[in-house]
């Protein structure tokens, strides 16, 4: 079966997420902005109640276009320090330059935060760190956190230059629709992307996907993990919805 993530804007959406059958969620704020970093206090809440779900927390420091100022990603560098302390699994980060290129150097930062953590988590699990002083034994996580580059892809103007540089810098995934409105409009995208990843990082299909599309979408393009929102309006909110996660998951198995 493939896998399913799904976004979450809010702790009502965590739960219905989980309710429907979700292992895995991106989590955010303000999805109405089209996603910023949720505040570190939810993910402490959703590690407390849900120990076993996979957290993927995304980090934007703001809206709009993902052209970043110096000052903006040590903004999100020290955004990722926190949600990497509140026990995250994945961190989804994305920038890029004014000419539509990613931002190797911002990237590199970003990833840089994980990739320390990561390190000083594996040596402080080792024998050699936990015999000399158990005391201050840091468990960290129990694998290492991922990286997902998020749809910022979707804007880049040389979109498999874009997928070199996301490999280079050792991210984990890319988030995307294909460059398309919807997974459906960018399938042929998708499906050379996941060719030319060739197996060196993961696509992963996002935007517009619905319990009648998403096995399509996974036939057409051969990826095996898929992202929705699976969300309904209720009270002007916009929420997860528990019977469209079961549904996605069920048309996916």
């Amino acid at each position: 079966m493939a896998l399913l993530e799904v976004c979450c804007g809010n702790l009502e959406s965590v739960d219905a997420a989980v309710a429907g059958g979700a292992r895995r969620i991106e989590l955010c704020s303000a999805l109405e902005m089209d996603g910023l970093t949720p505040p570190v206090e939810w993910i402490r809440e959703v590690r407390k109640r849900y120990p076993s779900l996979i957290i993927h927390v995304l980090v934007r420091s703001r809206a709009g276009d993902f052209v970043y100022t110096e000052e903006e990603v040590e903004t999100m560098a020290a955004q990722v320090e926190e949600a990497l302390e509140a026990g995250v699994d994945g961190i989804v980060i994305g920038c890029l330059t004014a000419g539509g290129d990613v931002d190797v150097p911002a990237m590199e930062r970003l990833v840089q935060t994980v990739e320390s953590y990561n390190l000083a988590a594996e040596l402080m699990r080792s024998d050699l760190c936990h015999a000399a002083n158990d005391s201050h034994f840091f468990p960290g996580p129990s694998k290492r956190v991922s990286i997902t580059f998020h749809r910022a892809f979707d804007v880049c103007k040389r979109p498999f230059d874009a997928l070199e540089q996301i490999i280079a810098l050792g991210c984990d995934r890319i988030l995307t629709s294909g460059q398309g409105a919807t997974v459906v409009e960018g399938s042929d995208m998708l499906r050379e992307l996941r060719k030319r990843a060739a197996g060196r990082i993961i696509i992963l299909p996002g935007g517009g996907v619905t319990p009648r599309n998403a096995g399509r979408i996974l036939a057409m393009t051969g990826c095996t993990e898929i992202h929705a929102s699976a969300s309904e309006t209720l009270d002007g909110k916009k929420v997860t919805s528990a019977a469209k996660v079961a549904a996605i998951l069920n048309s996916i198995e």
